[in-house]
């Protein structure tokens, strides 16, 4: 009898490899794609694997840099594969990439950052606690700033397996401020099922004025969210969100202030994983 994790690996190369795709009026500038074999690491050239318990939103998981936990598919993905392991602090092991691309929105253009990504096939009922999410920090942060006043996108986020993203926008000052943190400024949208959809914001900095700016999110092409300089309605504040370096952040989170513990109806492994074809960003020509 085949493993979970072999089927899914047979499924995954049956698969068309991933690259992003064309869209008129824009130029790919960046995509890191998956080709690699089966359980091999993601390219390290284009991701930092973070490891160890980062200390933030109460969350249990221990990121790992093991092919367990970060894997390509074999099949031109990408798996973050969250599993119970009681040798670790907080019960959980799980992984996070951060891509050592960093891009500023440029003046005068559109500027998309897009991924497409599906949950594994774990009942949503059986979900409790995992909180995957597609999002960019500002990195500033990585060169001695603080958040939230560094600016963080959240393209996607969803937890305990409910079908509904959220897409969100920290900044300034915790507690409170022009984000309103640790809420932040967010919207959701329902996602139609578990499988491939594609998430995309999207920085408009052709208007004349920064206070005309925007910065939308969609899914499918279907716009749930956006926020505008004159909404922020600070100069320095909305530069950390849309004309500063940020960089991508793939991960899936266990536990936290958010969507609260995993229970005994929590299960793990790859019905539990966040799977990702490709990440891009591209610049309007």
């Amino acid at each position: 009898m085949r493993t979970q994790a072999s089927l899914i690996s047979l499924f995954a190369s049956l698969a068309c490899a991933w690259n992003a795709p064309s869209y008129s009026g824009y130029n790919l500038v960046w995509q890191s794609t998956f080709p690699s074999a089966s359980g091999t690491s993601p390219d390290t050239s284009q991701w930092n694997i973070i490891t160890g318990n980062l200390g933030v939103n109460a969350e249990l998981e221990t990121y790992s840099s093991s092919t367990k936990n970060v894997q390509n598919s074999g099949g031109g993905t990408l798996q973050i594969v969250p599993w119970r392991d009681s040798s670790v602090s907080g019960g959980w092991t799980s992984g996070r990439l951060e891509s050592k691309y960093t891009f500023t929105p440029a003046a005068g253009k559109r500027t998309m950052g897009e991924s497409q990504i599906r949950f594994g096939t774990n009942a949503v009922s059986s979900k409790k606690g995992i909180w995957p999410a597609f999002w960019l920090l500002g990195d500033v942060l990585r060169h001695g700033g603080s958040w939230p006043s560094c600016g963080e996108l959240d393209v996607l986020e969803t937890v305990n397996g409910q079908l509904t993203g959220y897409g969100t926008a920290h900044c300034d000052v915790y507690p409170g401020g022009i984000c309103n943190e640790g809420n932040g400024i967010g919207s959701s949208i329902s996602i139609p099922d578990q499988s491939w959809h594609t998430w995309r914001i999207v920085w408009d900095r052709t208007p004349s004025s920064w206070q005309s700016e925007s910065i939308t999110w969609y899914m499918d092409g279907q716009q749930f969210q956006q926020i505008t300089g004159s909404r922020i309605g600070n100069q320095n504040v909305w530069n950390s969100l849309a004309h500063s370096a940020e960089y991508f952040i793939l991960n899936v989170a266990v536990g936290g202030s958010w969507p609260g513990y995993p229970d005994s109806t929590t299960l793990d492994g790859y019905g539990a994983m966040m799977e990702v074809g490709y990440v891009a960003h591209y610049q309007s020509s």
